[in-house]
């Protein structure tokens, strides 16, 4: 078990950043054998960068929008003058195109969107939506580090914890969801072991999670998606802990395909699950799971491995890059404004007024 330390000790990885003009993304298709960061000085390459999966993580996507933002408006005041705040909504929309299930991305265009209607007209619009957006940035680690603290108070001492994907801080502006509850856990001393799953077909569990944690000095132990049950039946899980990419006003929640099937074993183990995500994410405006449009995404990522085929000839593969978990099977929704039980629309609706 660890003992009492600081949780900054176990907070150095940064995925994105604005620096010198531009906005730089560690690029995660890379990690963990590649420490690479690009460079992008237009919303075009932004966009296509969070479709790539160059950055990903639903508060990292919305980050990174809103510099694309930045981007977009000094290139179109640079060339049309006072007519840049109608020109610049072709590059909001193919922003918000990139992905279409994370709703903090459209949370922060709109956001952005809201500072351009505000500004004069014929004013530069660098200072005031630079400063936005890095206040988007700034707000997102102050949250995460109070979910952080939040979440790790519900976890009784002495136990283990599972998570799925990647919620730390390469998926977020810092600290991290899901991994921001683990390492304010850690540090407090409350946790005796961390699992990761995989997570496939991206990995984002064996390449991201394992080599964050392994960064921040938080000991992790790998296991494969259907190795999940076995290792709840072993009875030192406390909780499964997970980030979102969108929760509806049920108290739903979309995330990484798996995340659902996880659930369902925590429920049958007497495992507790629990959903750490910023208030951004929540979409009051879907009554239910149901009404989360889920991203399909290609084939070719089940089919192969690294660019080579593994899948027979012929065959063909479904996709689904996020499941969602319905609120009867989650016990908790944390969030910077606080913790939800048991969640339920009216709870959701108290949480959100």
């Amino acid at each position: 078990m660890s003992v009492l330390s600081d949780p900054a000790a176990h907070d150095r990885v940064r995925a994105v950043a604005w620096r010198d003009g531009a906005l730089e993304l560690l690029d995660q298709r890379l990690l963990p054998a590649r420490e690479q960061r690009l460079r992008f000085d237009d919303a075009a390459a932004v966009a296509r960068a969070i479709r790539d999966m160059v950055v990903r993580g639903a508060p990292a996507i919305g980050i990174a929008a809103a510099y694309g933002v930045v981007l977009a408006a000094r290139a179109r005041f640079a060339a049309d003058g006072e007519a840049w705040t109608q020109t610049i909504a072709a590059d909001l929309e193919r922003l918000a195109d990139a992905r279409p299930t994370a709703v903090n991305l459209f949370w922060a265009i709109a956001r952005m969107r809201g500072r351009i209607d505000a500004l004069p007209a014929g004013v530069d619009p660098l200072p005031a939506l630079l400063a936005e957006a890095d206040a988007i940035l700034a707000e997102d680690i102050a949250a995460n580090r109070r979910m952080g603290e939040l979440g790790a108070a519900l976890i009784e001492p002495g136990r283990a914890l599972l998570t799925h994907c990647n919620t730390g801080s390469l998926a977020t502006g810092g600290y991290g969801t899901a991994l921001g509850v683990i390492r304010s856990a850690w540090a407090g001393g409350r946790l005796t072991a961390v699992c990761a799953d995989e997570t496939r077909p991206w990995l984002q569990g064996a390449r991201l999670t394992a080599w964050e944690l392994v960064q921040d000095g938080i000991p992790v132990t790998l296991i494969a998606e259907g190795a999940a049950a076995h290792r709840m039946k072993q009875g030192d899980i406390g909780w499964v802990v997970v980030g979102a990419d969108r929760i509806t006003a049920d108290g739903s929640a979309a995330n990484k395909i798996g995340t659902y099937g996880l659930a369902v074993l925590a429920r049958f183990h007497g495992v507790r699950f629990m959903v750490v995500a910023p208030s951004s994410t929540i979409d009051m405006s879907l009554a239910s799971g149901g009404d989360i449009p889920i991203e399909m995404r290609a084939p070719a990522e089940l089919l192969e491995l690294g660019g080579t085929r593994v899948a027979a000839e012929g065959a063909q593969a479904w996709n689904p890059s996020f499941d969602v978990t319905p609120a009867a099977l989650i016990d908790a929704i944390v969030t910077e404004r606080g913790v939800v039980l048991a969640p339920d629309a009216a709870k959701m609706a108290a949480l959100m007024a």
